[in-house]
């Protein structure tokens, strides 16, 4: 919880917009309780039977990972990743590596992108 504690005060600060955090789900009554009391948009999504993860931060922000659907992480497709690297605040031109690496694993054509 001292971890979560700390992305909610990031959030706050305005350090982040969107906030990833996996933890116990035997946590989880804890943190929605305190993502409540916050004030805080989030979504909780299944890992495993004892990990959860749970997205929080700006209302618009969580609304794009709730229309990606309640599929795992390694599910998305190239761009559902590089868009939630990018609302992560993940590194700009690594996400776009990413991206072009994620395409061509699966077999598009970058020529175009070229």
């Amino acid at each position: 919880m001292t971890v979560l504690m700390h992305h909610i005060y990031e959030y706050k600060k305005g350090l982040r917009n969107l906030v990833l955090h996996t933890m116990n789900a035997a946590d989880r009554v804890q943190a929605e309780r305190r993502l409540q009391h916050q004030h805080i948009d989030y979504l909780i999504c299944p890992v495993s039977e004892t990990k959860i993860n749970i997205f929080f931060g700006a209302e618009a922000c969580v609304a794009v990972v709730r229309h990606f659907g309640d599929k795992k992480l390694n599910r998305f497709t190239p761009e559902e990743d590089f868009i939630l690297g990018i609302m992560l605040g993940y590194d700009r031109v690594r996400q776009c590596n990413r991206y072009l690496q994620r395409r061509q694993d699966a077999g598009y054509d970058l020529q175009a992108v070229s």
